[in-house]
C-alpha cells in the first residue's frame, strides 16, 4: 500500500503500532514470541487504517479509534494463524509461517489469545453496537473459512459458491473496519451501510487480485508461493472461469488440478489460465468491485481522509503483492 497513505493518518499509524504490540504483552513467552513473529512481519495494515481514515473523515476527536484498528489488526492476525495451520502453508510475507517456525498447536493456541484479547478492547471501548459488528463479523469469518473447506477439491464449484467465501471468509471483515468506526464517530445508519459497502467492495476486490495473483505474481513480490491455492485445490475465480469456458481438454486438465491439488502440472495450468482470458475476467470483476466502493464514497465529507479511503480502494485493485 502506498506511503502517502499511511502519512495521511502518519501520528494515528504509530499509535496504532505501539497499542499492537503493547497488548500482545503476555505472562507465558510464547505467546509473544508468535504474536510478535506474525505482528512484526510487515503487511499492510490494510484493514486498521481504513478505521483511523473513517474515524477522521467523520470528525471523530477520541481515543478508541486506535483500539479499534488494534481489534481489526487482531482479528486479521488470528484469522492469519489459523488459516496457515489450516492450509498447511509454509511461507507468508516472505518469512516462514508461524506453524512451520513452531508447530500448529501453538499456532492455534496464540490465535486464540489474539482474538481473546481483541475482544478484551471491545469490552474497553464499551460500544455494544460496534461488538455487535465484531460478534458478527468473526462468526461470518469462520463460515467462510468451513465453506471454503466444503468447496475444496470440489470442480464443480460455481462463481456464487466463490463469492459467498470472499465475502465471508476475507470481504466481511475489511467492511466491519469501515462500518465500526463510523458507529464509534457517530455517523447516521445511511452513512454506516455505505462505508459497510465501501470495505465490502475493497475486500472482495483484494480477494479477487490475490486470486490473479497466484497465477500471475513472483513468489517474492508476494511473499508467499505462487500456486498455494492451487496446491490446496481451492476452486478460485481464475479456475471456475475455465471450467466454465474452456475446451474439453482445458477442464480436464483444471478439473483434475482441484481434485487433486498439488503443482505437477503448474506450468500447463498458469499457460491455460492465461490464455484463456480468467485473469482478465477476474481482474474486470475487481474493477467492478472498486467502481462500486467509491461511489459508496460519495456521502462522506470532501477532506485528505476520504481522498485515502479512495487510495485505499485503488491500491487494493493495483498492487502486485
Amino acid at each position: 500500500m502506498a506511503s502517502h497513505i499511511h502519512q495521511i493518518v502518519e501520528d494515528d499509524f504509530s499509535s496504532l503500532n505501539r497499542t499492537v504490540v503493547s497488548q500482545l504483552h503476555s505472562e507465558v513467552p510464547l505467546i509473544e514470541s508468535i504474536g510478535h513473529y506474525i505482528v512484526e512481519a510487515g503487511g499492510k495494515r490494510m484493514r486498521p487504517v481504513l478505521v483511523l481514515l473513517t474515524s477522521n473523515n467523520l470528525g471523530y476527536e477520541g481515543k478508541d479509534h486506535i483500539e479499534l484498528a488494534t481489534v481489526i489488526e487482531f482479528l486479521h492476525t488470528a484469522t492469519l494463524l489459523h488459516d496457515d495451520v489450516v492450509d498447511m502453508s509454509e511461507m507468508r510475507r516472505g518469512r516462514p509461517t508461524a506453524n512451520t517456525k513452531w508447530d500448529n498447536p501453538s499456532s492455534v493456541l496464540v490465535g486464540d489469545f489474539i482474538y481473546s484479547r481483541a475482544f478484551e478492547l471491545l469490552v474497553d471501548i464499551g460500544n455494544m453496537a460496534i461488538m455487535d459488528v465484531m460478534a458478527s463479523t468473526t462468526n461470518k469469518i469462520s463460515e467462510g473459512e468451513v465453506l471454503q473447506l466444503v468447496n475444496q477439491h470440489n470442480p464443480k464449484a460455481t462463481e456464487d459458491d466463490y463469492m459467498e467465501v470472499i465475502i465471508n471468509k476475507t470481504a466481511i471483515l475489511f467492511a466491519a473496519a469501515c462500518k465500526s468506526a463510523a458507529i464509534l464517530a457517530g455517523a447516521n445508519e445511511f452513512i454506516q451501510e455505505n462505508l459497510h459497502q465501501f470495505g465490502l467492495q475493497v475486500g472482495m476486490a483484494f480477494q479477487l487480485v490475490d486470486d490473479v495473483l497466484d497465477y500471475s505474481g513472483s513468489s517474492e513480490a508476494m511473499g508467499k508461493n505462487v500456486g498455494d491455492d492451487l496446491a490446496e485445490g481451492k476452486p478460485t475465480l481464475p479456475l471456475i472461469y475455465v471450467m466454465q469456458n474452456g475446451s474439453t481438454e482445458e477442464k480436464a486438465l483444471i478439473e483434475n488440478a482441484i481434485r487433486n491439488g498439488g503443482l505437477d502440472q503448474l506450468d500447463s495450468i498458469i499457460a491455460t489460465v492465461v490464455a484463456s482470458g480468467a485473469l482478465e475476467y477476474t481482474r474486470d470483476k475487481a474493477s467492478n468491485c472498486i467502481e462500486t466502493a467509491l461511489a459508496c464514497l460519495d456521502c462522506l465529507p470532501e477532506n485528505q481522509f476520504k481522498d485515502g479511503l479512495a487510495a485505499v480502494a485503488d491500491a487494493a485493485l493495483n498492487r502486485d503483492s
